[in-house]
Order: C-alpha cells, then sequence, then structure tokens
C-alpha cells in the first residue's frame, strides 16, 4: 500500500453510502494483520491455503484460532473459504466460525444456483426427544 491514508479515506466513503467492507484472502500475500489492524472493515475471508488440512495441522489450528479471537475482539466477521471437507468445517465451526464457502457445500454455477451438496454440516446436531 502506498497510500494507506488514501485507502481510508476510500473505506470510509464506501462505509457511509452502506458498504459492507471485506479483507479477502486474508492471511496470503498482502492480506495481512496490517490491513485488519489499519482498515475499518467489517469482514474477513480467511485464505483457503490456512483452510486446507486444518482438522489435523495444529499449526493452522492454533493460527486460525488466533486470527477468529482476534477479529471477534475487532467486531469483525469471518468466512473460511474453500472448504472441501466435513471435517474442516467441525474444526472450524469449534473455533466459532459460523460464515463457509467452498466444494463442501456446491460447485459455482453459471446462470443458475448451485444445488448444496453438504448442507447438512452447517445444521447444528439435533436435540434428544424428551417426552
Amino acid at each position: 500500500m502506498q497510500d494507506p491514508s488514501h485507502l481510508l479515506r476510500i473505506f470510509q466513503a464506501y462505509r457511509q453510502m452502506g458498504f459492507t467492507l471485506a479483507i479477502d484472502d486474508f492471511g496470503a500475500g498482502h492480506a495481512g494483520l496490517a490491513l485488519l489492524a489499519d482498515l475499518p472493515v467489517d469482514l474477513v475471508k480467511l485464505d483457503m491455503g490456512l483452510i486446507r488440512g486444518c482438522d489435523t495441522h495444529r499449526p493452522r489450528q492454533v493460527i486460525l484460532a488466533s486470527i477468529t479471537a482476534a477479529c471477534r475482539e475487532l467486531g469483525v466477521q469471518v468466512v473460511a473459504e474453500g472448504i472441501e471437507t466435513a471435517e474442516e468445517c467441525a474444526t472450524l465451526r469449534g473455533m466459532g466460525i459460523g460464515l463457509f464457502q467452498g466444494y463442501l457445500f456446491a460447485r459455482p454455477g453459471f446462470r443458475s444456483l448451485p444445488v448444496p451438496a453438504a448442507v447438512a454440516a452447517l445444521r447444528p446436531a439435533a436435540a434428544p426427544a424428551t417426552g
């Protein structure tokens, strides 16, 4: 970013117009912690490179849990991108992430709405029947 103050003015103007502001591919390249600290964003979309294999990779789990906690403290919503397995989804849900996108749920469609492949992955477990 050559002129962060210019970008900040743009973000503030967009916010006044009612736009929701997001950082895409958070955790990759230039989409990092400095942007989160310096810009008034509403949402971060976690890069799929951080998501891939997070169910079995302890360093990824620690990093994702830390980012999620920081975003929660800042009032920033988190979207996990590139979810491909139910195990990844369950791990991220356990961290408090509630917004997801990826092939686990649906493939992109052109001129049609894709049919969700794994809607059940997002549904909470049914409560036991009482009676």
